[in-house]
């Protein structure tokens, strides 16, 4: 069993947002996969810079859609964003240093934030978007039935 199991609840598109979620879980998951067998420090450094770059480019598309469909919450999002890479490197830092902590810390730092940034706000934007798709359609046209 996966230390993060992805599942439809964390389902926002089922396009690029949701492939880079998963993809960040795998990562989250191989991390905690060699943790519990002992190799967390071994791999560690290379998990770690894999998950800040991904993290880093998957921010950057998200953000992307957001501005290119006026997403009234994007400084809100975008803060948050800035927090957890804030979080990233601080926990690179500390790795970078010796700490034999990082492994496990990072395993729970990235599902839990993950977890509750996908449900949240990243369903925020879905809303949003699918709002803005029916509205732009125009009104539906009203079925007349027929009286008898």
């Amino acid at each position: 069993m996966a230390y993060f199991e992805w599942g439809p609840d964390l389902e926002i598109d089922h396009g690029q947002i949701d492939a880079d979620h998963r993809q960040l879980v795998g990562l989250v998951n191989e991390l905690h996969t060699a943790t519990s067998q002992g190799q967390g420090q071994a791999v560690v450094a290379g998990v770690m810079a894999r998950l800040i770059t991904y993290t880093q480019q998957h921010f950057s598309r998200e953000e992307q859609l957001m501005e290119s469909s006026a997403f009234p919450a994007l400084m809100g999002h975008r803060k948050k964003h800035k927090q957890i890479i804030a979080e990233l490197m601080a926990l690179a830092e500390k790795q970078e240093a010796g700490s034999i902590t990082v492994a496990s810390q990072l395993s729970s730092l990235m599902r839990d934030w993950l977890s509750l940034h996908i449900r949240r706000s990243d369903r925020e934007l879905v809303a949003f978007l699918k709002t803005k798709k029916l509205a732009s359609q125009g009104p539906r046209p009203v079925r007349k039935v027929p009286l008898r």
